[in-house]
């Protein structure tokens, strides 16, 4: 039998009875009070695989410690950067009690079209690419759409500097062109030579991200060069594909100097399945200037009259390798 869904009515009543239920335990002694607040205690996802959580303490004489934990089936599913409460038995494994409440929420839809979360309270996501494997403008396009339909801050981080070494790239090289116009931060880095990484932790100075991308592009071990003392497990690519392989199969978040990571594993699609026309439309911030200026207010932008977004392009002010990636989208929606 299939597990019965929750509404979001229903989650966020069985989260506040459940902290209703923490803050109210009845107790017969002294002792069974205190044994009760060492085992419930606030903590957070660092990692999250098949059925199992790792959970980092966040207060009491054990603060900083890891457990395995379990989540109790009420739950929805718990990912890296989620804040919980759980408990600790005897074995030092305990169970997730509640879920406490997020600020933002990276997610990806799942081959079913329901979304699934990837990492919970960022403040950054860190869209990863490099020369090689070759990179796809139009995946990097829908995680900035994604990222604008969460209401979450995109950096377009380019790595494997050193491939280019003043060699010309057309892909890289209009990545590093027009997306900055466009209103995105582009930084270049080589975790490699540690070129670079400076500037990215002055970005990352106190936040949470999530870092994102196709296999391949060097997301591991940009974490292991953003803290030397980490051994996040780095992949080759492919020879037969020149493609990445997936080395990470379970999201981690790492705590690094000053900010947190989350790392999550490649992926080579991304579907925008979730999301309406219009949403993919606002998705793409230039055209925002343009839109409602058409002459026909169903106007699709291919080859109408009076087209206010291919004016544009005539003109040179938008770019037409990005209107026929957002064709490509809406061709998958």
């Amino acid at each position: 039998m299939s597990k019965r869904r929750l509404s979001e009515q229903q989650k966020n009543r069985i989260r506040e009875r459940q902290k209703v239920q923490l803050e109210e335990r009845p107790e017969t002694s002294q002792g069974k009070h205190e044994q009760s607040l060492e085992s419930c205690q606030t903590g957070l996802v660092t990692c999250h695989f098949g059925q199992q959580l790792e959970i980092e303490a966040l207060q009491g004489s054990r603060q900083g410690e890891v457990f395995r934990c379990f989540q109790r089936s009420n739950l929805p599913p718990l990912v890296c950067g989620d804040r919980v409460i759980f408990s600790v038995g005897d074995q030092d494994t305990g169970v997730v009690i509640s879920q406490e409440d997020r600020h933002s929420v990276f997610s990806r839809p799942s081959p079913r079209g329901e979304l699934k979360p990837v990492a919970a309270n960022i403040d950054l996501v860190l869209v990863v690419l490099a020369p090689r494997p070759l990179p796809f403008l139009n995946l990097l396009d829908r995680y900035l759409v994604a990222a604008a339909n969460l209401q979450l801050t995109p950096v377009i981080l380019v790595n494997k500097s050193d491939l280019l070494d003043g060699t010309p790239d057309p892909v890289i090289d209009t990545v590093r062109a027009l997306y900055p116009q466009l209103g995105y931060a582009v930084q270049t880095v080589s975790a490699r030579r540690g070129s670079g990484l400076h500037e990215l932790k002055t970005t990352l100075a106190g936040k949470t991200a999530a870092i994102v991308g196709q296999s391949g592009v060097g997301k591991s071990s940009l974490v292991n060069a953003l803290s030397p003392g980490l051994q996040a497990e780095v992949g080759n690519l492919s020879e037969a594909s020149d493609k990445g392989t997936h080395t990470t199969t379970a999201a981690r978040l790492f705590h690094l100097d000053g900010f947190d990571l989350i790392d999550s594993p490649g992926i080579r699609e991304f579907h925008l399945w979730h999301i309406s026309p219009q949403q993919l439309l606002d998705g793409f911030v230039e055209f925002h200037p343009y839109l409602g200026l058409c002459k026909f207010r169903d106007c699709g932008h291919r080859s109408e009259p009076g087209c206010a977004l291919l004016a544009a392009v005539e003109r040179g002010e938008l770019s037409a390798a990005r209107l026929q990636s957002y064709f490509r989208i809406l061709a998958d929606l």
